[in-house]
């Protein structure tokens, strides 16, 4: 079992940056994958950026790609998603996921990831 709080949305202009965080707590952090997924309203939950449980391997959506970096500090149980030249079609609520597979690589897909954090805002004004 694992809980997971997200932090650090909010209302941004176009152009504007911000830096979600997202601890963790009840398992030993360093032994699993996470993730962030985003939903927009009327669209479905979709992948936005992944990493390995060492940091040492990420992946993103292309929609993120050169923007968006993904991070993480196993010392403090906490994962990062550094949101850079946001866009309004980036407006969603942001998710963090957990996926606790013993193989040491990212994960892309919804049914991969085991806990859900409850969410942030996003909103990226034109």
């Amino acid at each position: 079992q694992v809980q997971l709080a997200e932090s650090g949305g909010g209302l941004v202009q176009a152009g504007g940056s911000l830096r979600l965080s997202c601890a963790a707590s009840g398992r030993v952090f360093n032994s699993y994958a996470m993730g962030w997924f985003r939903q927009a309203p009327g669209k479905e939950r979709e992948f936005v950026a992944g990493i390995n449980w060492s940091g040492g391997m990420t992946n993103y959506a292309d929609s993120v790609k050169g923007r968006f970096t993904i991070s993480r500090d196993n010392a403090k149980n906490t994962v990062y998603l550094q949101m850079n030249n946001l866009k309004p079609e980036d407006t969603a609520v942001y998710y963090c996921a957990a996926n606790f597979s013993p193989v040491g690589r990212t994960y892309s897909a919804r049914g991969d990831y085991d806990f859900w954090g409850q969410g942030t805002q996003v909103t990226v004004s034109s």
